[in-house]
């Protein structure tokens, strides 16, 4: 065995959880080609330009084509299986992810039953050993008020033990300002017992940030990067220990930083916030989770302390419950 593949071997065994994942970037190239010729659609593009993005508005509407495949409940429990093998494959005891249902038009307005044909799947992929699954439910920045409502009703009364948190993503730039538009409803999500989340920091600078934080009262915050065009800011997140869920590959791909020696996430983590390492939209932008690590270790020099605080933080901030939290942390302990 070469020494790359020894260290992504030692890397996969690494305890840690998954927490910025999006469902909707979990498809291979191979799977969307597979349901477009079932639904009948044709490819936007060659099968091997699928993937090339020239900025973060394509991707997301690529997002969108794609998700709209997905039309029938066996192929979302299909869906949900796949995800806790990537969990498995990449050594994730435990996984976040993200589902936006304003990406999903076959479910869009028949979100309870995607949530059971999920569940389902989650269910089957346990039974098999893989590793357990909490989902974040997750507003577009661009809906208003009263469509917010209606997802954070809809969670209250299905009270589905798979859903743990409300979640709110996409494009900062585009939106404009969105934290007090929804501050309310995420008072209501605290109030109703569930999580929160928030895209920050991205293609938003550091008022972004201070909206999640103040505003929206997020537990953890994906993204974040751009903390560190704010020293105050940086300070702020650090006295309040709030984690950021950083993806690397994503901010590089996407254009936010040229190179991964250019990436703030060194930065950040030296200045005392609590940072872990996710993949985003893993499948959309060729990455793994090793290979996450695998380039921090690669780029920033990160040794096995580091490499233990950045899992620890993944476990210690994500929804999991506890006695999944305790085993992880165990096992991370024993590493």
């Amino acid at each position: 065995m070469s020494q790359t593949s020894a260290n992504r071997q030692r890397l996969r065994a690494l305890p840690k959880a998954e927490i910025h994942v999006h469902l909707e970037g979990c498809f291979s190239r191979q799977q969307i080609v597979d349901l477009a010729a079932v639904a009948g659609e044709p490819l936007p593009r060659p099968p091997e330009d699928l993937f090339a993005f020239k900025n973060l508005a394509e991707f997301l509407g690529f997002l969108d084509w794609s998700c709209g495949l997905v039309r029938t409940e066996p192929q979302v429990e299909a869906m949900a299986y796949g995800f806790s093998r990537r969990l498995a494959d990449n050594g994730a005891g435990y996984g976040d992810p993200i589902i936006n249902p304003t990406h999903w038009p076959s479910w869009r307005y028949r979100l309870p039953e995607m949530i059971a044909a999920l569940d389902r799947g989650f269910t089957a992929a346990e039974r098999d050993g893989l590793p357990p699954v909490r989902l974040c439910l997750s507003l577009l920045r661009q809906q208003s008020a009263d469509e917010a409502a209606e997802l954070l009703d809809m969670m209250i009364a299905l009270r589905s033990p798979r859903v743990a948190a409300l979640s709110i993503d996409g494009n900062e730039a585009a939106a404009g300002r969105t934290g007090p538009r929804f501050a309310d409803i995420f008072r209501r999500a605290a109030a109703a017992g569930f999580r929160r989340t928030v895209h920050a920091g991205e293609s938003s600078g550091a008022d972004g940030i201070r909206d999640a934080i103040r505003l929206l009262g997020a537990d953890r915050i994906d993204h974040g990067v751009r903390a560190v065009e704010d020293a105050a800011l940086m300070d702020e997140i650090r006295d309040l220990g709030i984690p950021l869920d950083i993806t690397p590959a994503s901010n590089v791909r996407l254009g936010l930083y040229r190179r991964y020696e250019d990436h703030p996430i060194e930065r950040l983590r030296q200045h005392g916030i609590p940072v872990s390492v996710g993949t985003d939209d893993p499948e959309l932008l060729e990455t793994t989770l090793v290979e996450e690590y695998a380039r921090m270790v690669e780029t920033f020099g990160w040794d096995d302390d580091v490499l233990r605080a950045v899992a620890r933080t993944s476990i210690e901030a994500s929804f999991a419950p506890p006695e999944i939290k305790r085993d992880l942390l165990a096992k991370l302990a024993a590493w």
